[in-house]
């Protein structure tokens, strides 16, 4: 692993999972919720009514979707803790400084790989580590 102290890991760690902890909870009831609107929408006779539930369960499952894509990049993250490559950029192996991964835990890379990494790709800045994109 990088530079990192075993209290900084420790510290990111406790941020990483009670994120995860928070996206649980979170996912779980925009799946109650979007369910529920499901069922309101089939009911809908009125056509404008029908189309708002039918958007709303659409944002919902937008929702949802971004929720579980920053599961994983957690996931990602905690498994590279385990594996001892926590810290350190994915492109060019150099230290991630621990003012970047408190401000984003998830990321994979330092912030002039990041930024390149943005440039090349067009969807990049909603990728696996992008709660903040180029914290």
């Amino acid at each position: 692993m990088s530079e990192l102290t075993q209290e900084q890991i420790s510290n990111l760690k406790q941020m990483l999972d009670d994120r995860a902890q928070a996206l649980q909870g979170e996912m779980h009831e925009e799946v109650r919720d979007r369910d529920s609107f499901s069922d309101v929408a089939s009911e809908l006779a009125d056509p404008g009514d029908a189309s708002f539930a039918d958007l709303t369960v659409d944002l919902q499952n937008a929702a949802l979707t971004r929720d579980v894509t920053e599961m994983r990049a957690i996931e990602a993250a905690l498994q590279r803790m385990e594996d001892k490559t926590y810290g350190d950029c994915i492109d060019c192996d150099t230290a991630i400084p621990y003012e970047r991964l408190e401000a984003q835990p998830t990321a994979e890379r330092c912030m002039p790989c990041q930024e390149m990494y943005e440039k090349t790709h067009a969807n990049a800045a909603g990728g696996s580590a992008s709660r903040g994109a180029t914290l």
